[in-house]
């Protein structure tokens, strides 16, 4: 029993982790897609990695995230989940900016 329930936590943890992940990339590139100044596009990249750095790394890009697989700081089982979040992320905002554009 204790086992069970200890496997659902860390089900829905590892699920907020990638819920993080989808946000972060898709605040991110709202920016950059809604802005395209450096300096926001740099001030976005360093409030979302502060934000989400003690919950799921801050990848917030797959590249990073392979990068970090690569070089043995993130299991090889969490690449894919993380970097479809991330690209999904990605895609989101994109519709957000052609749908809403601010």
């Amino acid at each position: 029993m204790l086992v069970q329930i200890l496997f659902t936590v860390y089900n829905i943890l590892l699920m907020y982790s990638y819920l993080v992940e989808f946000f972060g990339a898709a605040f991110f590139i709202y920016v950059i897609f809604a802005t395209g100044n450096p300096l926001a596009i740099g001030a976005a990249l360093a409030l979302t990695i502060l934000l989400t750095s003690k919950i799921s790394g801050g990848h917030i890009n797959p590249a990073v995230t392979i990068a970090m697989a690569s070089a043995g700081k993130l299991p090889v089982s969490e690449v894919l989940p993380y970097c479809m979040a991330q690209i999904f992320g990605g895609l989101t905002a994109l519709q957000l900016y052609k749908r809403y554009q601010l």
